[in-house]
């Protein structure tokens, strides 16, 4: 089902940098600069975060309604790749390129203040707005910005959010319904978000340190990525993409990993790859105490000593833009030219309970690499697994 559908050009910000040459250089380099302590998410204390530091485009006054930090985040991405996006509308036609984009946070950062007010003083402010926060938002607004007329729909699935936006988009193509996509996503830093993390005592006070005996939590970060995906040959193609649910419970994994295990061997069985053909693989790498080790294992059982690396701790997790910002990454490491891998960076505590792992460090580099792959799991259960590959002329 994959044959034939590319991913044509990449626009992306996070904890990085703005923009592919500057986000290329830091991934690379393993620059861990973007992750910085910061007040005012938690009650009294301060927590590390992947913070986005540039400044943001500005939305323009006749789309005022979809005005938020959200939007311009995703308007910074989309911005990059501009030219590409009017240049697939020009030739398909503005009701075949459709907009497919994930979030988890949407507006609710912009929202915060304005229902901080209406709980100590029972209104809301002048101006607030509660649709600034309805995940529909982001696809609307895209639509708008580029006066397409086509299908338009927000994925909000956490943390797998983005990575399913390419899932959709193939299927529809597949079927018909359009001809090209925008897709990918955008997450921004808010209190909720945090505090519900923290209150499942997952937050950690440091930099997060995944696959560490020391591993004690997550960070949270912002970011967007977006793609124009088509069946325009491209150097880089969909290869393939497995989907699983674990049924197991709402915020915790399948211990054994089989959900996991699965995702990934169902992208290889569709890629037509075998698991030596992988030269890289992103992983999930949250640094939570579970969801590392049921990666960990699933990873050994089907790819054995694959390089790998967990991003997370450049970037701290961008939730429902994590699967697009680290396809993203996938994305510049297979066109990168001296081949470099991203680095994983920890404190190099290995955790004898966990199987062993062939974790990238700085400076790994592999030329001749043609697939890759990326892992993004879910609250819920919720799995998907990615592959990226090189096409050559």
């Amino acid at each position: 089902m994959t044959e034939g559908f590319y991913l044509n050009a990449l626009g992306l910000i996070n904890a990085l940098g703005a923009g592919k040459a500057a986000v290329s250089d830091q991934l690379f380099l393993g620059d861990t600069a973007g992750m910085q302590m910061q007040d005012g998410f938690l009650l009294n204390q301060k927590v590390m975060t992947g913070t986005v530091r540039q400044p943001l485009p500005t939305i323009a006054a006749e789309q005022a309604f979809y005005d938020s930090r959200n939007n311009r985040m995703l308007l910074a991405a989309m911005q990059e790749i501009e030219a590409d996006i009017r240049t697939a509308i020009e030739k398909y036609g503005p009701d075949r390129v459709a907009v497919i984009l994930g979030t988890s946070t949407s507006g609710i950062s912009d929202n915060e203040q304005g229902i901080a007010e209406k709980v100590q003083t029972g209104a809301f402010p002048e101006g607030f707005d509660y649709q600034r926060q309805d995940n529909a938002s982001l696809a609307l607004f895209a639509r708008s910005y580029f006066g397409l007329s086509g299908l338009a729909m927000t994925i909000s699935t956490a943390c797998t959010s983005s990575a399913k936006t390419l899932a959709s988009a193939r299927r529809m193509m597949a079927a018909g319904l359009c001809d090209a996509a925008i897709v990918g996503g955008a997450d921004t830093l808010c209190r909720l978000t945090m505090n519900g993390f923290a209150s499942l005592d997952l937050i950690s006070s440091t930099r997060c340190n995944p696959f560490s005996l020391n591993r004690n939590g997550i960070n949270i970060g912002e970011g967007a990525a977006v793609f124009l995906m088509s069946r325009e040959p491209a150097p880089v193609r969909l290869a393939g993409v497995g989907e699983t649910s674990d049924a197991y419970h709402m915020s915790t994994p399948d211990p054994e990993g089989t959900g996991a295990y699965n995702a990934m061997r169902c992208a290889l069985d569709e890629s037509g790859l075998a698991p030596t053909d992988i030269a890289y693989l992103n992983l999930h790498g949250t640094a939570t105490e579970l969801n590392d080790s049921v990666e960990a294992k699933a990873v050994y059982e089907l790819l054995g000593d694959v390089p790998c690396s967990s991003t997370k701790p450049l970037t701290g997790h961008t939730l429902g833009a994590a699967g697009s910002t680290e396809l993203g990454f996938l994305w510049l490491a297979l066109q990168s030219d001296g081949g470099l891998l991203p680095p994983h960076i920890w404190d190099g505590e290995v955790d004898p309970a966990l199987p062993p792992m062939n974790l990238v460090e700085k400076g790994t580099q592999m030329s001749n690499a043609r697939a890759m792959m990326t892992n993004s799991f879910a609250f819920g259960g919720n799995n998907i697994s990615v592959i990226l590959s090189k096409e050559t002329n």
